[in-house]
């Protein structure tokens, strides 16, 4: 059977497919505590004016609020970022199967503005960039190594193996892809373990390779939910 051809990228994608989140949701879910029934009125207002409360909640980390809301997203990425990722169990996941198809020859390889170097003591360390030499060296090893447990995993396909242990071959860069869903609180405690940023009260060193994941969700969030995210912003990036 021909192999099909070996590929390499460097990214992650991230991509909303539906939501029921909005400002709106956090100021009706929030005032049901004072106002009851009459709460209702404010399910479709416009939170803009509600910007006071939302920071207030999020300052004080009242945090229900902020679970009446749900975004789907469908991700791509290396089975090593899928590891980090589904530590939190803030989501429901449905990942696609290596045991139900064959898994596409995709595999991530870092481009040349990923740091390399680690110095340091383990929790108080930092990574460098690399030299030409040390890029070199993993673009030749990694699509080597790549090339070579693809092909081997095809060759056991071939010989009637079955797809759940063929794929014991592949390597953790191999891509993934899944539907991820979560709420709002759940995605802001993701996004304050999972990037390193400017006014974080509880500053975060995450793998660059799932922070990439980070950085699309937020951006996608922060088009949904302008009010909450700038609160989130503004109170330290610290879930509620």
């Amino acid at each position: 059977m021909t192999q099909p051809e070996v590929s390499f990228r460097s990214d992650v994608t991230v991509e909303l497919v539906r939501a029921s989140a909005s400002d709106a949701d956090v100021v009706f879910a929030a005032r049901v505590s004072t106002a009851g029934e009459q709460s209702m009125d404010d399910v479709n207002a416009d939170a803009s004016g509600a910007a006071g409360l939302i920071n207030y909640l999020m300052r004080e980390r009242h945090g229900s609020p902020f679970e009446h809301n749900s975004m789907t997203f469908f991700v791509q990425a290396p089975i090593f970022v899928w590891r980090e990722h589904m530590r939190h169990r803030i989501a429901s996941y449905n990942e696609e199967s290596g045991r139900y198809r064959q898994l596409e020859p995709v595999f991530y390889v870092p481009n040349r503005d990923r740091a390399l170097v680690q110095v340091g003591k383990t929790g108080a360390y930092e990574f460098l960039p690399g030299d030409d030499a040390q890029y070199d060296v993993i673009e030749a090893e990694m699509h080597r190594s790549c090339r070579d447990s693809y092909a081997a995993y095809q060759g056991m396909l071939d010989a009637g193996i079955a797809r759940e242990v063929a794929r014991m071959v592949l390597p953790v860069s191999i891509f993934s892809s899944a539907y991820v869903t979560m709420n709002a609180r759940a995605l802001m405690n993701f996004l304050s373990l999972r990037r390193k940023a400017e006014g974080s009260h509880f500053p975060s060193y995450p793998q660059r390779e799932i922070e990439m994941v980070a950085e699309h969700y937020e951006r996608l969030w922060a088009d949904l939910m302008p009010v909450t995210h700038a609160a989130f912003v503004k109170n330290g990036r610290v879930a509620p």
